[in-house]
């Protein structure tokens, strides 16, 4: 990445805030919401992999979407801690490069996660008959991997369009992590061609399986009110429960950085948003799947009391 004529090697990262005495306080919470994440994500990759119950299509990708959130959280909030503790902000190029590849990996592929989760659920109440035809153990790992090479395709393309840009004196991010567009307002160089990358083909990571989720559910829908009792209609909606409260947390802050326009582009705003679909959905994901379902309630019990018994001896 240059400067002018010079190769520019590290950044700043400006953090959540310049007060120092707010900062021990970010650190112990982020420190603790980051330790919930860990730990619930775990649990519930532990019980579907040790519970022959939940060798299902839809608990292979919450396994997915956990394993996901954990190398989602991991790659900005343990920077940021220890940029809070040693009170050097500063990151290499190689490594802002890194934070940003893996931070667009990783956001796109929760998109498409959610996306085969709603498919799922769309193939359990609409189709229950061609369930195990439909969702096969080779259709759900293309559901996964299709997407994972779509997504480090679309990272390598931003990365790849970001090394051609010059860079003034600025290096100042104001930000916790290495973000694109704080990134991109740093460039003097002319950035149309970045932008239009960011609004076509960016937009379109997440608007497209935006919009399956939101087709999945308008058809499920049409399913469930066809079925003629209250209780009835009320029990197959519920199995959609936890997956809906998971798309409205992530979609409902992702919509405050992409889908506004960049002149409504605010650092504080982002930084809101960015905290939310980064951090606080990744900690959030195991108690919405965990609290709104009885087996994954009981697994996660048995494993515990497996472990508890193992350690006694």
């Amino acid at each position: 990445m240059l400067q002018g004529n010079q190769t520019i090697s590290e950044f700043f990262l400006l953090g959540l805030t310049a007060v120092s005495e707010q900062q021990q306080h970010i650190f112990e919470l982020f420190l603790c919401m980051y330790l919930v994440a860990m730990v619930g994500n775990s649990l519930i990759i532990l019980a579907i992999v040790n519970d022959a119950h939940l060798h299902s299509p839809m608990y292979f990708f919450l396994a997915n979407l956990s394993f996901t959130d954990i190398c989602f959280i991991s790659t900005t909030v343990p920077k940021m801690l220890a940029d809070i503790q040693s009170q050097s902000p500063v990151i290499s190029f190689a490594g802002c490069l890194t934070q940003m590849y893996f931070f667009m990996l990783l956001v796109d592929l929760d998109n498409f996660l959610l996306a085969a989760m709603a498919y799922d659920r769309y193939v359990a109440i609409c189709h229950p008959l061609h369930y195990a035809a439909l969702l096969s153990l080779k259709r759900c790992a293309l559901l996964v991997l299709t997407p994972c090479v779509v997504c480090n395709l679309v990272s390598v393309l931003h990365l790849g369009l970001l090394g051609l840009l010059n860079f003034c004196d600025q290096r100042e991010i104001p930000h916790f992590f290495c973000d694109l567009e704080p990134i991109l307002r740093l460039a003097c160089s002319d950035t149309q061609i970045n932008d239009l990358i960011v609004l076509v083909i960016g937009g379109s990571v997440i608007f497209i399986p935006f919009t399956f989720i939101c087709v999945s559910y308008c058809l499920i829908a049409c399913t469930v009110l066809r079925i003629p009792s209250a209780k009835g209609k009320w029990k197959t909606f519920s199995t959609c429960g936890s997956h809906f409260l998971a798309v409205s947390l992530f979609y409902g802050s992702i919509s405050g950085v992409y889908f506004l326009p960049s002149s409504a582009y605010s650092a504080e705003r982002d930084k809101v948003a960015a905290i939310m679909y980064s951090v606080v959905t990744p900690m959030m994901n195991p108690f919405i799947y965990s609290l709104r379902n009885k087996d994954m309630k009981a697994a996660v019990r048995r494993l515990l009391i497996r472990k508890t018994y193992f350690w006694r001896w």
